[in-house]
């Protein structure tokens, strides 16, 4: 009987062990990890398409299904603002947002980001787009996965245009003054010629810039003065350069083509244009540089609490994102422009002649600067356009002039 007892007396005294290192090994868990039984929601910030969202949202709660993740999405209105007000709430604010690359900077300077790193491999980096992973990168940290991307592109009417679009700028500029009549509002070619963004493709592409990465304006360098001067010529015989105007002529068959984006095809459609369209970095400048156009890249980043409460939770969102699948959903459904690579090897993206188009861009374009300052320079940028461009201003005393309020404006940042 008493070695009966002895025996049980071990057996309690090793099974309390045991609990005490299931509960010592509990404790030590490391932050952001989970039980793999425990569901977890993760919350996504937007102010996008909600067919996109939609779209990201059904691919990755299908793939995240077996680890109980759920993505959610949230429209918000003045996202901007309502990051800089929530985005270090853990209790109120979202997990990720989605959101154009060229906010980054602005975000990461309030302190609410953490580096898309501090939870995915690099390694899963590598298929991407390298223009797009540049656009998510900040002070040489990476914070913004980058997921689909847009630019500029030469849209012509296949009914109106006579013959092969020119492969250089000089031998657009011959077409275009053979095909206008300015006095009967008819044009070959319509281009926003005076705003800093339709411009940026001559501007990049003469390797000149409208402001360098450590917050530098560039109004007044050399390159960007003959971009600008050479620019100038073509404003001449693209009507007054408006929005509303360029657009209105493109879809009334007033102008032959025009230098516009993605955003400018539903309304393309309900025109019933014979839409063709030509990447602009297949049209070269006289100095052999295909033209540059900015590119804007939409993509997610986490918040720093989400990284130190769910880590594993958040990378395996991100890593989802990343896939090449996920890239062809986009195309498909929402014409969007996927960062991946591997995602135009599936047919119908390739066939995409926009798509396909933006992807060949990509090869010249420049991410939108996402620091800061770029904020304050359309302005003075614009400015000057306007002055060489509308009233006939002296060059270089315009440059210089708007060089001066461009440093100005972002003195009174700091």
């Amino acid at each position: 009987m008493k070695r009966f007892f002895s025996i049980l007396l071990c057996a309690l005294m090793i099974l309390g062990l045991l609990s005490g290192c299931k509960k010592q090994e509990e404790n030590t868990m490391t932050e952001g990890e989970r039980d793999a039984d425990e569901p977890v929601t993760l919350t996504v910030w937007h102010d996008g398409d909600e067919t996109i969202m939609s779209t990201i949202a059904d691919y990755v709660n299908e793939k995240l299904s077996a680890d109980q993740i759920t993505l959610t999405f949230e429209k918000k209105s003045g996202l901007s603002d309502q990051i800089k007000l929530y985005g270090n709430d853990a209790k109120n604010g979202p997990d990720f947002y989605f959101y154009a690359h060229d906010s980054l900077g602005i975000f990461v300077e309030m302190g609410v980001l953490a580096p898309i790193t501090n939870a995915l491999d690099t390694e899963k980096l590598s298929g991407l787009i390298p223009m797009t992973v540049e656009a998510g990168t900040y002070q040489d940290t990476k914070y913004l996965l980058p997921v689909y991307f847009e630019t500029l592109l030469f849209m012509y009417n296949k009914d109106l245009w006579e013959g092969e679009v020119p492969d250089t700028t000089e031998g657009l500029y011959e077409y275009m003054k053979a095909h206008t009549d300015v006095n009967n509002s008819v044009y070959a070619v319509v281009n926003q010629h005076s705003t800093a963004y339709n411009v940026a493709p001559v501007i990049n592409g003469f390797g000149g810039y409208i402001i360098d990465a450590k917050g530098n304006p560039g109004l007044n360098e050399d390159l960007t003065k003959q971009a600008v001067e050479y620019n100038e010529k073509f404003a001449e015989l693209e009507a007054d350069g408006d929005y509303n105007t360029v657009t209105t002529l493109f879809n009334e068959g007033k102008a032959a083509a025009i230098i516009g984006g993605p955003w400018l095809v539903p309304g393309i459609k309900e025109a019933n244009i014979n839409l063709g369209i030509v990447s602009l970095a297949d049209i070269k400048l006289p100095n052999g540089n295909g033209l540059a156009p900015y590119s804007g890249v939409q993509g997610i980043g986490v918040m720093k609490h989400a990284v130190e409460e769910n880590k594993e939770a958040v990378a395996k969102v991100l890593e989802a994102m990343t896939d090449a699948e996920l890239g062809i959903r986009l195309a498909t459904k929402a014409n969007c422009a996927p960062a991946n690579e591997a995602s135009y090897q599936d047919e119908t993206v390739s066939a995409n002649e926009m798509i396909f188009a933006i992807k060949e861009t990509a090869q010249t374009a420049k991410p939108m600067p996402n620091i800061p300052e770029m904020g304050v320079m359309w302005t003075p940028t614009e400015s000057l356009l306007a002055a060489v461009n509308k009233s006939g201003a002296d060059l270089d005393e315009a440059a210089n002039q708007y060089q001066e309020e461009a440093v100005a404006a972002i003195a009174d940042m700091k």
